[in-house]
């Protein structure tokens, strides 16, 4: 892995680390939606959802766009993959080394090691 992806992968894991940056990135996998929209269900001011917004623009995984008098909010999904394929490829890994430890372990209580 390159610095480059490493440092989006530590700036998506920390925007992620909050339980409403986490509510608003799942609100926005089903479609764009303002900061007005993505404000309603919290008893947080507009300006504490904007914050939380920048964090996720900051990170790379919102962006915003202008439409008309409104800038709705949307997921950009790449991020959210590269996250994913580096979960998945560290689960597989310890997967193998605690199937060998398992193997191994196994060895031992047969009395089969040296």
């Amino acid at each position: 892995m390159t610095t480059t992806v490493d440092d989006r992968l530590d700036a998506a894991f920390a925007a992620l680390a909050d339980r409403t940056r986490r509510d608003i990135v799942t609100r926005l996998s089903t479609g764009e939606a303002t900061v007005t929209e993505l404000a309603a269900p919290y008893a947080m001011s507009l300006q504490a959802v904007s914050q939380h917004i920048r964090v996720l623009e900051r990170s790379g995984l919102v962006s915003r766009s202008r439409h008309r008098q409104t800038r709705p909010c949307r997921l950009e999904p790449e991020l959210l993959e590269t996250a994913v394929s580096w979960i998945e490829e560290s689960r597989r890994i310890w997967s193998e080394r605690v199937d060998r430890l398992e193997e191994h372990l196994a060895r031992v209580q047969e009395g089969d090691t040296p």
